[in-house]
């Protein structure tokens, strides 16, 4: 089971979820999307909170709002952080966690808890300090909550095969600007060598043939 959210509507239409226990937590930490930003409460238990970006979207893009509504929701489902004032929630790329044999169900790592480059862009652990639990996000959350039970490994790989489809569809593209270009560049090469025949001082006229004493037949000939 897992739980979904709709962050405020002034913040844009972004999804929030969280697995129900550990055991979903496991399959998130499996089969998350390189969208999504993981929220934990920092050296506490607590739920694995996941905002969902938009595609192309970088953890740098999440607004003040957006990150008041997910720091209150992973406060509010921590047994003992939503008893605490002024605690620490941590948050960083799901591609930034790491999961090793020897951790338990639901444990986490990081990469790299600081900065580490990753392909395209850069992996940060970052922390937002949270004051105090606030009702009024909190119930407004609690509001938009619906439960599904999803088929985590189906949905990544439909998205796994829609980024290959697009990427294939990228490479054809390219491919065919490049054709065209190379096809653009032959037909005014063309232009231009065709132009130079036709200057006047590269030309021969009737006039010409005739003092030189030759027949066209023979000016065809010479040419040839």
């Amino acid at each position: 089971m897992v739980f979904y959210f709709k962050a405020r509507p002034e913040a844009g239409d972004y999804t929030i979820y969280m697995g129900l226990d550990k055991h979903e937590n496991e399959e998130l930490i499996k089969y998350g999307f390189p969208e999504d930003i993981w929220f934990h409460v920092d050296k506490l238990s607590s739920a694995h909170v996941y905002l969902r970006l938009h595609k192309g979207q970088t953890i740098d893009s999440i607004t003040t709002e957006l990150l008041e509504d997910c720091a209150q929701l992973v406060k509010a489902n921590s047994i003992q952080g939503n008893k605490i004032n002024n605690l620490d929630v941590v948050y960083t790329p799901w591609f930034n966690l790491k999961k090793t044999p020897v951790m338990d169900v639901g444990q986490v790592g990081f990469h790299n808890p600081k900065l580490v480059w990753f392909p395209l862009v850069y992996l940060q652990a970052r922390i937002v300090k949270v004051e105090k639990r606030i009702n009024e996000i909190v119930n407004r959350l609690n509001k938009t909550k619906v439960e599904r039970t999803p088929d985590f490994k189906a949905e990544r790989e439909a998205c796994n095969s829609a980024e290959r489809a697009e990427r294939k569809a990228q490479t054809r593209d390219k491919k065919r600007r490049e054709e065209m270009d190379r096809l653009e560049k032959e037909k005014q090469a063309e232009i231009r060598s065709y132009k130079g025949l036709m200057v006047a001082e590269n030309m021969t006229s009737n006039k010409d043939v005739a003092s030189k004493g030759k027949s066209l037949q023979e000016m065809e000939e010479d040419f040839m």
